[in-house]
């Protein structure tokens, strides 16, 4: 399995972070590594290729590009590496070990995953997994932030956390409570709060918590309208049963 890292870019960055976003849940990673990138005026680093990864380009504004993509800010000493695409589970391993390669080249300080997990009650937390305990204890000061005991984390990421504590290199899993059944830029503007705070970036989220809105007043109006179909159906059903159903 080839995978590959084409840099485009010249990187010569100082210990910088290096961000990960992946889609899964609520497609938070992937929409919070993209809102970063435009909103920071992030400039391409690269592209990645894999033989087992799908045969596509993503089109963005007109334009043509490899899906799995890196970026790079000299001025907030920062990369991100995204993909719009699910690694294949035959390309975690390498992807995760290219990544760890790369860190290591560039002098990464730390890595942190963005991501998304299950709605446990209110959508109003962020969960953390870290591979050291000192990391834990910087990211518990924000009030946002709940620990997760036990449990599992799997893809690139649970990789990447695994090889961090054992190898004490700073990794930070951020995964904010996200609902699974569409897209949810809300999770994103929530997982990007505490990276702010974490990482000391500035940049606002307010157009995500308006999509946000927007899609929550949206599937309001679905689930509205899905009820008054089903309650006509359920009438129109006892209808057809006759009096003795009714």
């Amino acid at each position: 399995m080839a995978i590959e890292f084409h840099e485009i870019t010249k990187c010569d960055l100082k210990n910088p972070i290096l961000i990960t976003g992946f889609p899964g849940l609520g497609l938070v990673g992937t929409i919070s590594a993209s809102y970063l990138v435009e909103k920071l005026n992030m400039e391409l680093l690269g592209y990645i290729t894999g033989t087992d990864f799908p045969p596509l380009a993503a089109v963005h504004d007109y334009t043509p590009s490899f899906p799995a993509r890196m970026y790079i800010s000299k001025k907030h000493n920062l990369i991100v590496l995204l993909s719009e695409f699910i690694i294949p589970l035959s390309a975690i391993y390498d992807f995760s070990n290219k990544i760890v390669e790369f860190s290591k080249e560039k002098g990464v300080s730390k890595i942190i995953s963005l991501g998304g997990i299950s709605i446990k009650g209110e959508q109003d937390s962020v969960y953390v997994i870290a591979s050291s305990k000192k990391l834990v204890k910087e990211l518990v000061k924000n009030k946002m932030v709940k620990l997760i005991k036990e449990g599992a984390t799997t893809g690139v990421t649970g990789v990447l956390l695994a090889h961090g504590a054992a190898t004490k290199f700073p990794v930070v899993s951020l995964l904010a409570e996200a609902r699974p059944e569409y897209m949810d830029p809300k999770a994103a503007s929530m997982v990007l709060s505490v990276l702010k705070d974490f990482a000391d970036l500035t940049f606002d989220t307010r157009e995500l918590d308006k999509e946000a809105k927007m899609i929550q007043d949206k599937m309001k109006g679905v689930i509205s309208d899905a009820k008054i179909s089903h309650e006509h159906y359920k009438k129109e059903e006892r209808k057809d049963l006759g009096p003795m159903y009714r």
